[in-house]
């Protein structure tokens, strides 16, 4: 071989070594790449989808749109923390629906959620709605959590997968009674439902407590939950001349039937049900609200690094104040989350069992739920208007009562 031809197999050999080098390092990078793609820091998450259901139209929409802002800032705070959920990493994704506090549209929306698969459901806000969709997502053995479904029938359907972070009409009614006799002195009282689930079954409740406690209901009557129209049972009402009237139903009809008592001099104080605090009854009751008292689920005010980031990041986004029942639908979101890890699944069945076994202290306060799925040990919060405003009077609860 000649100089010439020994220094171009020289190059040639050098150029081909650089070559492989290349080679070789591109291969070497795409083992890393895909070593590291296959691992949880690298892979793309998992999408792990929870239904909203709530009236975000109507009457109540304004409370159903302030449950989902709620429930999104809780999916925002969970993904935030980079959950890992069997080894993958997830990312929570809130699907909200408006089931116009109608139960076939909320029948409707069960379905539609079954169908989309989703992994838990928080709602719904009526009880009305709220109980039978509840056998859609039994049969279906898809975990739910109510934020405000207070009929006891809710958790008494045999579904194991129902859970609720609000006390039952049952203990509400229980206290309202005892409030209305004891601290008011009631002897003769008036009741008025709306004709709904809620209501009706609150009502019931509520006249059993007062004839326990020597009470006497002397008048007994049920409106439609669209009327506006209360003269025939105010009237009525008028001349067994009660010293409280009990009305089991909603805040803008609350709103008018207080006015309407105004107008027909029937001085005596109306106390409300749950769902009545907020500013809705406020701005349509007007003076007439004044002195009007209500039982709500839940503290007077929240407490902690928890509660206060809560209300930081509502107001930033909103500059809107907090509904009563919002930070129900925050707590949970959180407690399916916090069971699908304690579970280290997001299979229903063990989410379920997970629920069932969960003490998770939220912005409401601790959440542990009975054998049912009811809340244990609830507190309750009574409230009355004064000066055109909502002001606590107590806190009370089960234990409290002789």
């Amino acid at each position: 071989m000649n100089i010439k031809t020994r220094a171009i197999s020289t190059i040639s050999g050098k150029l081909m070594t650089r070559a492989a080098r290349r080679h070789l390092l591109a291969l070497a990078l795409a083992g890393v790449w895909c070593s590291m793609a296959g691992s949880s820091a690298w892979a793309t998450p998992r999408t792990v989808v929870i239904g909203l259901a709530a009236p975000m139209s109507g009457p109540s929409g304004s409370t159903g749109v302030s449950l989902e802002r709620a429930a999104q800032l809780a999916v925002d705070d969970i993904n935030n923390g980079k959950p890992v959920i069997g080894g993958e990493p997830v990312l929570f994704r809130l699907l909200p629906q408006d089931d116009r506090a109608d139960p076939r549209t909320g029948e409707l929306i069960a379905d539609y959620f079954v169908k989309s698969k989703v992994a838990a459901v928080v709602g719904h806000w009526n009880s009305g709605v709220g109980v039978p969709a509840a056998r859609i997502y039994a049969a279906a053995g898809i975990p739910h959590v109510a934020p405000a479904v207070t009929a006891p029938a809710y958790t008494q359907q045999g579904d194991a997968s129902a859970f609720r972070i609000v006390p039952h009409d049952g203990e509400g009614a229980r206290l309202t009674a005892d409030y209305v006799v004891r601290e008011l002195k009631a002897r003769n009282i008036a009741v008025i439902d709306d004709s709904t689930l809620f209501g009706s079954t609150y009502a019931d409740e509520f006249a059993k407590s007062v004839k326990v406690l020597q009470g006497r209901v002397t008048g007994r009557y049920t409106v439609s939950s669209k009327t506006s129209d209360f003269n025939n049972v105010l009237r009525s009402i008028r001349d067994s001349e009660p010293d409280v009237v009990l009305f089991a139903g909603l805040d803008a009809q609350a709103a008018q039937l207080v006015q309407d008592m105004r107008r027909l001099q029937i001085r005596a104080p109306l106390v409300g049900i749950g769902g009545l605090v907020g500013p809705t009854f406020l701005k349509l009751a007007g003076p007439s609200g004044e002195g009007v008292s209500v039982v709500e689920p839940g503290l007077p005010s929240y407490k902690g690094p928890q509660w206060r980031h809560f209300e930081q990041a509502w107001k930033a986004a909103w500059q809107d104040e907090i509904y009563l029942y919002a930070p129900f639908a925050y707590d949970a979101v959180r407690v399916i989350a916090a069971a699908m890890q304690q579970a280290d699944s997001t299979d229903p069945g063990k989410v379920t069992a997970s629920l069932h076994r969960i003490g998770y202290k939220g912005i409401t306060g601790n959440i542990a739920f009975d054998a049912q799925g009811n809340l244990r040990d609830p507190v309750f919060t009574l409230y009355r208007v004064n000066g055109g405003h909502w002001r606590v009077v107590r806190s009370m609860a089960q234990h409290d009562r002789n």
